[in-house]
Formats: structure tokens, sequence, C-alpha cells
């Protein structure tokens, strides 16, 4: 029997409808129809058995993902990347948990790979109440930190890919120390997600020692080279910034959230939550400043929650800015949420 995901399975329709029913407290039945639909289809096509493990691997981290990280919706996180092999004595390390306390004293909770160096630091500072630990099983160097180390909120994946979802789905912003081709791997990665608009605009601060030119030379690369042969454009380059020091880059994040609260698009509108409202002439002077990444005859309009947004009860006060963005830019975006900040 070939299967569909409209409703045009006969009886098979009628026993998943029957099993939702029976397993009691299914939340949002109609995506759980389609995911058993998924693995039924799966086991009709799959020739060989290692489809089938990757899939039930990668659902199974995901499902674990999402229960370990659901309780603490509401809490700001960050994501810290930095080398395994940063050892204590190195600055670095301090500047690492100086930073880990420091924002967990600001009220954010962090996110590290939960291994030895730069990570271990930052869980150190933070302490394991205000840390989560995505690791990956490897032969080597990568062992769960002592901080971390039988900690509820500790996560240990089979798969780079599904870590790489925990670290960017849950974090509100992203600080990189110094670190290997992993640090590098990351680096990359979110700002390809940022730049694509696949992952909404963030904090994402390169942090070093001050004089130290891990990050600077970094820079002159992507300069002299993606820069100069138009692999990228000169707003590219606003989707990070640099930062010398824990101070630093702690102010950079909490200067993003200061009226922005997060995004969300419904249909073809971007929807801006703030939490503090913005005043007319203020919304008339962005249209004038940010009329290169609307739609024809589009605008930037003051608004309430939209009602495709009722499923998120919890942000249904924040008032809103609606916008009519071409979904091009997504540089000049973080432009339009950094101008929001400053009014």
């Amino acid at each position: 029997m070939e299967l569909h995901f409209t409703r045009t399975n006969g009886s098979v329709d009628d026993l998943i409808d029957r099993l939702i029913r029976h397993a009691g407290d299914v939340r949002h039945p109609d995506l759980v129809r389609e995911m058993i639909l998924a693995a039924l289809k799966s086991g009709q096509e799959s020739e060989d058995r290692i489809d089938l493990k990757i899939m039930n691997t990668t659902l199974k981290e995901m499902r674990f993902t999402s229960k370990v990280f659901s309780p603490y919706r509401g809490v700001r996180k960050v994501t810290v990347f930095g080398s395994a092999r940063t050892r204590p004595e190195e600055p670095t390390y301090k500047m690492a948990q100086e930073l880990g306390k420091k924002l967990s004293g600001s009220g954010y909770m962090v996110i590290t790979g939960g291994g030895p160096g730069i990570m271990q630091a930052v869980n150190e500072g933070a302490g394991p109440e205000n840390s989560f630990g995505v690791n990956i099983r490897l032969p080597f160097e990568q062992q769960m930190n002592p901080v971390l180390a039988n900690n509820p909120r500790a996560i240990t994946y089979k798969y780079f890919f599904n870590r790489k979802v925990a670290f960017l789905k849950e974090s509100d912003a992203v600080v990189l120390f110094p670190g290997g081709f992993g640090t590098l791997d990351e680096a990359m990665e979110t700002l390809t997600l940022v730049q694509t608009g696949k992952r909404a605009p963030l904090p994402l601060l390169l942090l070093d020692e001050r004089g130290g030119t891990y990050w600077t030379r970094y820079i002159d690369f992507l300069k002299e080279e993606l820069l100069s042969n138009r692999y990228i454009n000169d707003m590219d380059l606003d989707l990070f910034e640099r930062a010398e020091s824990v101070e630093e880059a702690v102010q950079k994040i909490s200067r993003f959230y200061f009226r922005y609260h997060s995004l969300r698009y419904v249909g073809e509108k971007l929807v801006i939550r703030l939490l503090t409202a913005l005043e007319k002439e203020a919304v008339t002077g962005l249209n004038a400043r940010f009329a290169d990444i609307l739609v024809p005859h589009g605008e930037i309009a003051l608004s309430q929650a939209l009602p495709a947004e009722l499923d998120e009860p919890d942000l249904a006060l924040f008032p809103r800015l609606v916008v009519d963005f071409d979904r091009k830019d997504f540089a000049r975006l973080r432009h339009l949420i950094d101008a929001v900040n400053r009014l």
C-alpha cells in the first residue's frame, strides 16, 4: 500500500488516529500523525538498514533535546564555543570563567559543548544550575566535563548535525573564543544560517583577550579573500562583532535585547515582537531608513498580536512591528533591530 500524507490512506489513517487517542495527552496530533506516516513510508522505501538507523537516532536525539530544553524556554541562553584544549592557566580560560559568571549573574543560562577547555571554564563560571552541555560522542578528547557530569541538562549526541541544531535553535546569543577546526566550523555555520535567514538575527560575538590576534586575522581573511572577491558583501560583516573583554560581550548581548524580543514570520509578513512600544513618529522614520528592504509598496507598521500568533499566548501582549520584509538582506534586518533598540 502506497502511503500519503493526505488523508487518503483509509484504514491506516484510522489506525493512526486510534493510536494517538489511545496514547493520550498527545499535543499537536496533526504533526504527530505526519511523523508516524513518515516512519511508515521510510520503512516501505528504504532498502538499507543504515538509512533507518540514522532517521531513528535523529528523531530520538531531537525528542530528548526538546524534553531537556522545554522547561527553560522562557530563559535567555548564550551558546559559547571555544577550544577543548585551552588550559586553566591561559588568559582565555579565565575570561571564559568570568563570562559564565557574568552571564548567569545577568539572568542568562549558558550552553556549551560540555567538554573540557573553554567549555568547562564557562560552565564553571555559570555553575551547573545555569548550564547546559550538548556533548558529542567521540573516540577521543570529548568527555563530559566534571561540572556537567550527571547534570539533567547534559545531552550526548551521536550526530554533529543534531548537536548543532540544539546549539543554535535554543540560543539567544553566540560567543566564540579562539579554537580549532570545530570552533571555526561553528563560527561559519552560525554566520551562514544568519546570513541566509535560516536563523533569526542574534548577537554573534568574537571574543579574545585584549591584543589577541586570532579573530583579527580571521576578519582580515574574510575581508581580503571573501569580500574582495565579492563572495560576500560589505554588510555581511555586520552580522558579527568583536569584543575584547567580558564586560563588552555581555553589554552587547543585553543591548540587543533592550527593546527587541523576538521575531516570527506570519505568511508573507515579518512580525517583530517588542518589549516596549514605539511612537508613530519613530516608525515613520524606520520606514524611511529601511525602505530598501521592503517589498514594493510595503511598509513597517505598528500592530498588536496577529491572529496566527495566538498559539503563543505568553507573547500576546507584546507590541509589534509588522514588516513587509523582502527576505533578501538579513544584515540590513540586523540593522533594523539595532535601530529599534536605539530608539
